[in-house]
């Protein structure tokens, strides 16, 4: 996706009243041409196209785009927090633990990256930790010939008196999660208020969207968001999301003062 088709689908996101229901409404016909000349008609196109988004209106003046689910998700990064955060955990925990040879470095490398992406936490070694079941990894392993002694998989609750909590703060760095959360806390502060009377104003709202938006990928894409049950004390996430709602929720009622000449 281009970065600036990429930018349009977060802006769909952040305007919308609330980010369960995102909609970008109200295009009269001004905002037409102005949208035309822009090229957002185009980019819109390639959004629908992409199945990113969708419109039910029948007339230019009564158009209306809502993010699809895939939009939405794709707008968050790729998960959905508040979903991420309420699902069950059933105590267990999922442990990958592997040898790779050194004369096969690049196996190994992309072998943790795999991990790295899925939100595992580095316990020890070449030993990672998951809360969620193994599905995934599961089925890249059917049929296929496994050396217990290279890979293996296990489910697994502590037994020696170690807590959850224990491997929980080994596994992830929550330091560095946290400095990303408070990053994005204050970006969100900083939001320019007031109506956008004229294009300086809107063009300073659209230089902190890009802000906020790189601050929230840089945040959530480190953080494996873990069920609640086990969530860190002092962890800032549930925080900063709740943050993000509001001030976006804000941004959105701003956006619509902006009258494109």
């Amino acid at each position: 996706m281009k970065p600036k088709t990429e930018e349009l689908l977060n802006l769909l996101l952040w305007s919308a009243e609330m980010l369960a229901r995102p909609t970008f409404r109200n295009l009269t016909d001004s905002y037409e041409s102005w949208a035309y000349r822009s090229g957002l008609l185009r980019q819109l196109s390639v959004l629908q196209k992409q199945q990113l988004i969708e419109s039910n209106s029948l007339t230019p003046a009564e158009r209306m785009f809502r993010l699809t689910a895939q939009g939405r998700l794709h707008a968050l990064g790729g998960r959905d927090p508040s979903t991420r955060w309420a699902r069950e955990w059933d105590g267990r925990w999922r442990l990958v633990l592997f040898d790779v040879p050194i004369a096969q470095n690049s196996h190994r490398k992309r072998l943790r990256r795999y991990l790295q992406d899925r939100g595992f936490g580095y316990l020890q070694g070449s030993v990672w930790v998951s809360p969620d079941p193994l599905e995934e990894e599961r089925k890249i392993l059917a049929g296929a010939k496994v050396d217990v002694g290279s890979l293996l998989l296990l489910d697994a609750r502590p037994c020696a008196g170690e807590s959850d909590a224990e491997i929980v703060s080994v596994a992830w760095d929550f330091e560095r999660i946290n400095g990303h959360y408070a990053r994005l806390i204050k970006i969100l502060s900083d939001r320019p208020t007031g109506g956008l009377k004229n294009e300086a104003a809107a063009k300073a709202l659209h230089r902190w969207a890009k802000l906020e938006r790189e601050a929230w990928l840089d945040a959530v894409t480190i953080d494996p968001l873990l069920p609640e049950r086990i969530l860190p004390d002092g962890y800032l996430g549930l925080r900063a999301w709740q943050r993000r709602i509001e001030v976006l929720r804000e941004a959105g009622r701003q956006s619509q003062t902006f009258a494109a000449k």
